[in-house]
């Protein structure tokens, strides 16, 4: 079976992953309302009924507003660690007891045919985490919220299919804009959000680690906008020599629609089965 994934959306409006194996059918948060990610599901042709978990990255509205509405309706596990839970558990209503599912910050943990591992990243959340995520072969990893890139990140990308990675901000387009002073400075800080520039960089080190495959997410509304993003990370790879297209591609995760959808084939032991 191949994993498929794609990005329903992600901006500071909302984000929303799914991933498939065929079998198993995922989200990785869900800060949409219930009935956009159902409908943007149907548009992949998902039956939302199909839906096998709900894994939150940290209590942020943006990643649970529709959360418990796709419990209820769905009879669907929620996942997220213990810090998580302790945030958001009166913010996305009642659950049942059963569909309450914990895992460890840095524990891989099984979901069904995915292995899941939850790696920290630095953000203004209780416990917020970044994914990788396996399954036949397959290794996609959701960066995401954090204020800088450190070797503990690298490390968990090393070799993946795919990086979905923030590109948050132009840097001088925040600091101009009409954002007050104390939201720029969260922004900015440590843990905050990636710049695209920072985000660059971050590329950089991450084809170093042989990752072919990266898609820009969590662009915001105010201080960013799709072809900047795109271009400002391309000057960055392209000062370094490195040929987009080539050595790495890149695609773009919108707030507003469904981005690209990928298909990786089954592999074993680093060779795609057909």
């Amino acid at each position: 079976m191949s994993v498929k994934f794609c990005t329903l959306a992600s901006s500071s409006k909302g984000n929303c992953h799914f991933v498939s194996d065929g079998d198993n059918y995922l989200l990785f948060d869900a800060g949409l309302s219930g009935v956009k990610i159902q409908n943007k599901l149907i548009r992949i042709g998902i039956n939302p009924e199909q839906l096998t978990g709900i894994v939150i990255s940290h209590e942020h509205n943006d990643h649970i507003q529709g959360a418990g509405v796709l419990s209820r309706r769905f009879d669907i596990p929620i996942y997220a660690n213990e810090g998580t839970w302790d945030v958001m558990k009166n913010k996305v209503g009642e659950i049942k007891l059963e569909n309450i599912r914990s895992f460890a910050t840095e524990k891989l943990f099984e979901l069904n045919n995915f292995i899941v591992n939850p790696f920290r990243i630095s953000h203004d959340a209780r416990d917020p985490v970044g994914f990788a995520i396996g399954s036949n072969g397959t290794n996609i990893c959701i960066v995401t919220d954090l204020g800088y890139v450190d070797e503990s990140i690298i490390k968990h990308v090393a070799g993946a299919d795919l990086v979905v990675l923030e590109s948050n901000h132009d840097e001088e387009m925040l600091k101009v804009g009409r954002y007050p002073y104390s939201l720029k400075r969260r922004i900015l800080s440590e843990i905050g959000h990636l710049s695209n520039e920072s985000a660059g960089v971050a590329i950089l080190k991450m084809i170093e680690k042989n990752v072919k495959k990266v898609t820009l997410a969590h662009l915001s509304e105010e201080n960013n906008f799709p072809e900047l993003a795109y271009e400002t990370v391309k000057s960055v790879l392209k000062r370094n020599n490195v040929s987009l297209g080539q050595d790495v591609s890149l695609d773009i995760a919108y707030r507003d629609k469904v981005s690209k959808v990928h298909e990786f084939e089954r592999k074993l032991f680093g060779v795609a089965l057909a």
